[in-house]
């Protein structure tokens, strides 16, 4: 089978995932360089990782590597333009979250990748945990009947020193607060369990950080299946938890983690115990446990590179929950309901995410 020649640009604390996502595709993947502006944090990333070179300009690595895989771990504002130079370079992408800017800068993703042949796939490695693609399954079989009522909560806490960083807090940088920043990845994966959204209202404010973009988020969520979902992404609870729950007419389905997931932190209620037999059963019969990890998604990734099809977390999808995104800003800074479809060219929120809008920070 082919091995895939790939670099990765920004060696911050993600790209330690980066690394161990590429050992986890049983040399599939070859890691030959990696990028940094910093020469010197550069060189030792490299060094730790015994990567053969390290560079400083990213269109330098582009040219002299010629990979066909890259893994994109730099600051926000500038995945954009680092994917559609990956893609016109020959290469395929795979993007920290968020992918984008916006809608706009979403779609001249998309074009790039109809001109080059190439994809670009966020990171969004929630989907890809076994745990989570049977329990998924089982969601499509009906094993615990229709949907109803979930809830989706990303309750972490940031500090100072974490937007201290240049960076962080800017809309222009870091392109949102918890909304695009954390509770991204609980937002998609709960899309991915639930399906097509239908209708946001919502609320983005900042209540305590000296920074842009908002730093607590609120919405409430109609799907297409009829069911509701209320969800709360902050950076201001020092108990940490990442929590899913689904309310099904038979059964009761939780997640409980932080930053990552297996099996052991999924759990069961059936409605009615005494006759659960058959729902305990296909509930027990989970495959073999990978986590929800960046080696789960790159594996998954190269099959779609041997295969030449879209990537799960390309294409539709992955506009899917960027318009979702851009509905609870603009909801919140408009105070309307926004609904799918509804975010269109000449919109000011299908061209920045905070539409224009976005308040001045709450004095407390």
């Amino acid at each position: 089978m082919k091995t895939y020649r790939a670099v990765l640009v920004g060696t911050g604390g993600i790209g330690d995932a980066h690394v161990n996502a590429v050992l986890a595709t049983s040399g599939r993947v070859q890691l030959a360089a990696a990028c940094d502006i910093d020469a010197a944090r550069a060189r030792s990333f490299c060094d730790r990782h015994k990567i053969p070179a390290a560079h400083t300009d990213y269109a330098t690595m582009l040219a002299a590597e010629k990979p066909d895989i890259v893994l994109i771990a730099a600051p926000p504002g500038l995945h954009a333009a680092m994917s559609i130079a990956a893609m016109e370079a020959g290469a395929w992408v795979m993007c920290e979250k968020p992918l984008c800017a916006s809608l706009a800068e979403f779609d001249r993703i998309a074009a790039a990748e109809k001109r080059t042949g190439r994809r670009t796939a966020s990171v969004f490695q929630m989907r890809f945990a076994t745990s989570n693609l049977h329990i998924r399954s089982l969601l499509n079989q009906g094993t615990f009947g229709r949907p109803l009522v979930a809830v989706c909560n990303t309750l972490w806490f940031r500090d100072e020193a974490y937007y201290a960083v240049p960076w962080r807090g800017k809309w222009s940088t870091e392109l949102g607060g918890p909304t695009m920043s954390q509770g991204i990845h609980s937002m998609d994966h709960l899309l991915h369990l639930l399906g097509e959204w239908t209708e946001v209202r919502a609320i983005a404010e900042t209540l305590h950080h000296k920074i842009e973009v908002e730093d607590v988020s609120m919405a409430l969520v109609k799907f297409a299946s009829g069911a509701r979902a209320s969800m709360i992404n902050s950076t201001l609870c020092p108990r940490q938890e990442t929590y899913i729950r689904l309310d099904c007419e038979r059964a009761t389905l939780e997640l409980t983690h932080l930053y990552a997931y297996k099996r052991e932190n999924w759990k069961l209620t059936p409605a009615d115990p005494v006759n659960a037999t058959a729902m305990q059963a296909a509930w027990n019969a989970f495959p073999p446990d990978v986590g929800s990890t960046h080696g789960a998604q790159l594996n998954a990734f190269v099959a779609d590179m041997d295969a030449n099809t879209v990537p799960l977390t390309s294409g539709e999808e992955a506009r899917r929950t960027l318009e979702f995104l851009t509905a609870i800003y603009k909801s919140a800074y408009t105070g309307t309901i926004v609904t799918r479809g509804s975010i269109r060219p000449g919109d000011s929120f299908y061209e920045a995410m905070h539409g224009g809008m976005a308040p001045k920070r709450t004095k407390g």
